[in-house]
């Protein structure tokens, strides 16, 4: 019989509150601030390939790696020194002189984001249930949000760009100096049906994640997994689509809306605060109906969001556009995340979270940068219809998945454990990224 994880310690579950909050800063601030930083360096629009992609390549690196050895250093100490990464990182952005060393501090940024990333999503996959999964995503965007605001406010202030960044470096300093006074407390909670857990109770490699105790199998293993390969590629379309819309939008919004610059941040803040919101809605909503008809209504709501923002009209349609998309993307990438090991399998679990965060670093990268050289060379307003197809695309994954899973869709949520807080009961696993 499967013992369901403990309720989480209320301590840790704030900090693990504001380190999304403070993943999605940075974020956040690139889209506002680019207009401006572009100007100081004086670089082409599409030169914001070169930040994604240093970005993403320290992000890819250092999320892989966190999941494949967070048993060994522990959760409270990859976040504290990732955090700490994080800080200098962005403190160097705000110094940078020239946009190459700007692209350096982009490679360091995404090193520390990457593992606090990896190894949030894998200690909460296995500790939290639908709700509070949701929830800590929904604070991402709650710290999306709040970027574009922070530097909307800086710039009305006439303030440099700079400035937005070095506030976020003091927080982020904040965090991880806690990340290091809660270091012990992480890994003595660490759940026990996760590779870390296993290490801390004393059975290295093993876990506890049904009727019997699986090992650590090998990486070769995983990686021979479909379902892994399938989840890699959904959370980098997922990923492309929803920073595509953010980092993007302010563009849209003010040349080729005409909406003032004070507007459109705000705009863009609220298509980043609709993510926040429907994931606090749809955690509650998930636990009720089930994680394949939540999936197939928010991938469907998606794409009718960029079909809005694709449609010529008044700048009032691509913003209903915009908060449509974030409001229905919401809980696509805590869902699939929270059901990796019903997916994969616990033994792999870690593993495959550390390889899906990297894919969405990827898809975070690759597809905005390749926006902004198709927007630099044609319209931005190219925006809504790119959305479109890239919406359309994931409904076909996931409808393709679903047609090769055996059985039909239930609909309906497993039963949950006495204390488990959502967790699925022991029973035949259904990938949820087939719909199951």
């Amino acid at each position: 019989m499967s013992t369901a994880p403990a309720r989480p310690r209320a301590a840790l579950l704030l900090l693990s509150y504001l380190a999304f909050v403070s993943l999605g800063l940075p974020d956040g601030l690139l889209g506002v601030s680019w207009p401006s930083i572009r100007g100081d360096f004086d670089v082409p629009t599409e030169a914001v390939g070169w930040v994604l992609t240093a970005g993403t390549v320290g992000y890819l690196t250092s999320s892989v790696l966190a999941g494949f050895t967070l048993a060994r250093v522990g959760v409270g100490a990859l976040l504290a020194g990732s955090t700490l990464v994080a800080s200098l990182a962005l403190t160097g952005y705000s110094v940078s002189p020239v946009l190459a060393v700007l692209v350096g501090c982009a490679l360091l940024l995404g090193l520390g984001s990457g593992a606090v990333d990896s190894g949030l999503n894998a200690y909460a996959a296995g500790a939290f249930g639908p709700r509070h999964m949701n929830w800590l995503h929904a604070f991402f965007g709650l710290g999306v949000a709040i970027g574009p605001l922070i530097m909307t406010a800086v710039l009305s202030a006439g303030l440099a760009w700079r400035w937005g960044y070095g506030i976020v470096a003091a927080a982020q300093l904040v965090l991880a100096v806690a990340f290091v006074l809660t270091a012990r407390a992480w890994r003595r909670d660490a759940p026990a049906g996760t590779e870390a857990g296993a290490a801390v109770q004393g059975v290295p490699g093993a876990t506890d994640s049904g009727p019997a105790s699986t090992v650590q199998v090998p990486v070769r293993d995983t990686l021979r997994l479909p379902a892994v390969w399938s989840g890699l590629l959904a959370f980098a379309l997922y990923v492309a689509i929803e920073v595509s819309a953010g980092l993007w939008a302010f563009l849209l919004l003010t040349e080729g809306r005409g909406l003032s610059a004070a507007l459109a941040g705000g705009c863009v803040s609220a298509y980043w605060g609709s993510l926040f919101v429907g994931r606090v809605v749809q955690g509650l909503v998930a636990e009720r109906l089930g994680a394949g008809l939540v999936l197939r209504a928010s991938l469907a709501g998606m794409a009718v969001g960029a079909a809005l923002i694709a449609v010529p009209g008044p700048a009032a349609l691509a913003v209903l556009g915009l908060v449509v998309v974030g409001f229905a993307a919401a809980p696509v990438f805590p869902l699939l995340t929270l059901t990796t090991a019903e997916r994969v399998g616990a033994a792999h679990a870690d593993r495959a979270i550390g390889m899906q965060i990297g894919a969405s670093g990827v898809g975070a990268a690759l597809v905005p940068a390749g926006l902004g050289v198709l927007i630099g060379n044609t319209s931005v307003q190219v925006l809504g219809a790119a959305l479109l197809v890239l919406a359309l695309a994931l409904i076909a994954l996931y409808e393709w998945g679903a047609r090769r899973s055996p059985g039909r869709p239930t609909g309906r949520p497993a039963p949950s454990q006495p204390g488990g807080e959502g967790q699925p009961a022991s029973g035949p696993v259904r990938p949820v990224v087939d719909g199951r």
